[in-house]
């Protein structure tokens, strides 16, 4: 009841009680100048007020016009009763502001019952299988780092058709070299084909001669000889018969041997043109594999020579070579798994297995190379630097949701716990490795000590509850 004659006091000398002007509207400005604090523990008092009726109001009243009444006849007359009206109606016009003593003020809304009834999922602290893994770094690198060189050499490129980081399949055209020169050499070799193949259809015909001929010298040869044995022709007219045979035939081997010769020729003009028609080919550069474009050096308007035109990882297939202390090296075994992440994407979150091993130590740094195979990932580029975790051993370890655990800015990590069926309490835990998954759902995370087994933690709305507040549990 203090506070609310107070108020009602501060009310009142926020008023000139001596001005003629005083009215109802200035009592009430005069009331809602009051603070919200003032107001609400005023609406308390007044319940009590209202419980024990309006006797102290009027008390006040009294006392305050006895007060009035002894300052002389100033306040006597037309005055006194001017201040008597205002001061029953400031009393009034405060009681209009004021609850109904028929109703249960409401009490001040509290920190805790803002957040009261959040709904939250839960899950217990377990044990289960934990990784025990070897933390190293590395970089990027292509598995089988192709480079395209041009096998026409002294030509130049009249077409690049390909860019960096392009998807190629294998035999698709990667550039064109001018083929002009080559085209005109291949067309000139296809000329003499031709222009030996006519020789060789002359020899063929001069063959044909040369074999009438021998068959008719040796037609003559024998008729001349049955003569001879008979005595009507002289050994000496046999022998040029003889003769003219015996050159016959050879003129017939000559003949064949000129054929042959200009079909050698022939063949060799061929060879010619298609030795032509390959450099031809090579002037278009082809992909020797599927894979994925690294680099490109070949530019429009360069000559052709041994330097590479692009260098091509086969198959898009990339490794990371990571570098592992020799003090941990025995644990790291040929198809461990790793899992591999980077401090500069966060969506890289991928698997790989370890598939080689160097035999050889650097003896500056004491470390090893270990190469574990990547997956095909858009995310990946050769040359990035990553980190993997290697798993070595499985454990038993105490695991939470890793959406349980809430990072603080002093470095700690705090859980809530449920306690009972609503009440939750915060709990530092020292948190040991996380246990990576694709689906970030089922991540979870070592706790190496603030739980026990089966203590209940929050999962989801653990973010949006504090110390001491009542929740309401609801299944995942």
């Amino acid at each position: 009841m203090k506070f609310f004659w107070a108020t009602l006091a501060h009310a009142k000398q926020s008023i000139d009680w001596r001005s003629d002007g005083f009215s109802t509207r200035q009592r009430l400005v005069a009331y809602e100048s009051l603070s919200n604090a003032e107001k609400a523990q005023a609406s308390a008092e007044k319940a009590q007020a209202a419980a024990q009726g309006l006797g102290e109001i009027e008390t006040y009243a009294a006392s305050t016009s006895a007060k009035i009444g002894s300052t002389g006849n100033w306040l006597s007359g037309w005055r006194g009763l001017a201040i008597g009206l205002g001061v029953g109606a400031t009393i009034a016009t405060v009681a209009t502001h004021l609850p109904s003593g028929s109703q249960t003020p409401a009490p001040a809304p509290t920190p805790s019952s803002v957040v009261a009834g959040q709904s939250v999922t839960i899950a217990p602290a377990a044990m289960t299988n934990v990784a025990q893994t070897v933390d190293t770094t590395g970089s990027v690198a292509a598995f089988d780092m192709l480079p395209i060189l041009a096998q026409a050499t002294g030509l130049q490129i009249q077409q690049v058709l390909v860019e960096e980081g392009q998807t190629v399949a294998a035999g698709q055209v990667l550039a064109v070299l001018d083929n002009a020169v080559l085209t005109a050499q291949r067309n000139q070799a296809q000329a003499d084909v031709a222009s030996t193949q006519a020789i060789v259809r002359q020899k063929q015909a001069t063959l044909g001669q040369e074999r009438a001929t021998l068959a008719q010298a040796e037609s003559n040869l024998r008729r001349y000889q049955e003569l001879a044995r008979s005595g009507a022709l002289s050994q000496k007219d046999l022998d040029s018969y003889v003769t003219a045979a015996k050159t016959a035939r050879e003129a017939v081997s000559v003949a064949q041997a000129n054929i042959a010769s200009a079909q050698a020729d022939v063949q060799s003009k061929i060879a010619e043109v298609q030795k032509l028609e390959t450099q031809i080919a090579q002037t278009v550069v082809r992909a020797p594999s599927n894979g994925v474009i690294a680099e490109k050096v070949a530019r429009v308007g360069n000559v052709t020579g041994t330097e590479k035109l692009f260098s091509l990882i086969r198959d898009g297939s990339l490794e990371l070579q990571a570098k592992v202390p020799e003090t941990v090296l025995p644990q790291v075994k040929i198809g461990a798994v790793a899992r591999i992440t980077s401090d500069a994407d966060k969506r890289i979150n991928l698997q790989g297995r370890v598939r080689e091993i160097s035999p050889l130590v650097d003896p500056q740094s004491r470390q090893a190379t270990v190469k574990i195979d990547l997956p095909a990932s858009a995310l990946l580029r050769s040359g990035m630097f990553l980190k993997a975790a290697v798993t070595v051993q499985m454990a038993q370890a105490l695991t939470v949701p890793a959406s349980a655990v809430l990072p603080q800015p002093d470095g700690r990590s705090l859980v809530y716990v449920l306690e009972g069926a609503d009440l939750v309490r915060a709990k530092p835990v020292v948190v040991g490795t996380r246990q990576a998954s694709t689906d970030l759902t089922k991540a979870r995370i070592a706790i190496k000590s603030g739980l026990n087994e089966g203590d209940r933690v929050v999962v989801a709305g653990a973010g949006y509850v504090k110390d001491g507040d009542r929740v309401t549990v609801v299944s995942q």
